[in-house]
C-alpha cells in the first residue's frame, strides 16, 4: 500500500473511532438518570458561589437567583 493510501486509511480509522467514542458519550449522557433536586441545587450553589468570587454577580444577586431556581427545581420534583 502506498504512503498516501495508508495515511488516508489511518486518518479515516481515527476519525471513525473518535466519532464512535463521541456517540457513546452522548448516549451515556442522554440515557443516564436525571440528577436529583438536591444534587442540582448543590451545583447551582457552587456555580453561583464561583460567580460571586469572580465578581460577576453580587452576593445578593446570587442569593435571589438561587432562591428562584430552587423554587423551579423543587417544583419539578
Amino acid at each position: 500500500m502506498n504512503s498516501k493510501a495508508l495515511r488516508y486509511v489511518t486518518g479515516s480509522t481515527a476519525a471513525a473511532a473518535s466519532s464512535v467514542a463521541a456517540a457513546a458519550l452522548a448516549a451515556s449522557v442522554i440515557l443516564s438518570p436525571a440528577a436529583g433536586a438536591a444534587v442540582r441545587l448543590d451545583g447551582v450553589h457552587a456555580d453561583l458561589a464561583r460567580a460571586v468570587e469572580l465578581n460577576q454577580v453580587t452576593p445578593e444577586q446570587a442569593a435571589k437567583f438561587e432562591a428562584r431556581l430552587a423554587g423551579r427545581i423543587l417544583g419539578e420534583s
